[in-house]
């Protein structure tokens, strides 16, 4: 089965934002990965609502949102508001994570978690029938176009092997370093979700990258 691809706007021009949407709506890309950064949970701040309302409005693809913020259930509404199809909390962010679970579903979207390259991907096994989507994190976040953390290729395995154990249906999204050479060896370990930022944004032809990606 071939990979589902979801661009990350964080590495697009934001000189030119709504160019490079409009080539993702044309693209073979299946989502729009958005990470929002508060500067506390990570050491970096990306954009805010207002950015991402433009974006949502512009978008034709489902959006992708990653919440790479503490207390991210205080924005589950916000997050509803832009039509958002996954939201994505982070693990180590939610004391709480079963009810920040539970508030996802019940605002109409998917609720995923992800898991920082530190964090050993046995700590999901009370959450992994819950969720829709688990995100490997294969660099630290809070900045794009980090080199690729190889070991993430042996937790996208072990993910692999928690699901097929717990009977869950919960995809797997990689994000971080994702290129075709780490690209293909993610999918065959058993990733379903590619996230490409630089590899897509800043090739010479991005639409022609996102179909290479699709192909592995």
């Amino acid at each position: 089965m071939k990979p589902m691809i979801s661009p990350s706007i964080l590495s697009a021009d934001f000189a030119h934002l709504a160019k490079d949407v409009e080539m993702l709506n044309r693209s073979e890309a299946d989502w729009v990965h958005i990470d929002i950064m508060d500067g506390v949970f990570v050491p970096n701040i990306s954009f805010g609502f207002p950015v991402l309302k433009y974006v949502a409005k512009l978008s034709e693809k489902p959006l992708d949102v990653h919440l790479m913020i503490v207390q991210p259930e205080k924005f589950i509404q916000e997050v509803k508001a832009l039509g958002a199809h996954v939201m994505t909390v982070h693990y180590e962010a939610c004391p709480h994570l079963h009810r920040v679970v539970q508030q996802i579903r019940e605002a109409g979207m998917q609720p995923a978690v992800t898991i920082n390259p530190a964090t050993p991907v046995a700590m999901l096994q009370d959450i992994i029938r819950d969720v829709y989507m688990v995100l490997i994190m294969s660099v630290n976040p809070g900045f794009g176009g980090q080199k690729f953390i190889e070991h993430s290729v042996e937790k996208v395995r072990e993910l692999r092997a928690l699901i097929e154990r717990t009977g869950s249906k919960a995809l797997i999204e990689v994000d971080g370093g994702v290129n075709v050479e780490t690209g293909a060896r993610l999918v065959a370990a058993g990733a379903d979700i590619l996230v490409a930022g630089n590899a897509v944004f800043a090739a010479e032809d991005p639409e022609g990258m996102i179909r290479r990606l699709k192909e592995l």
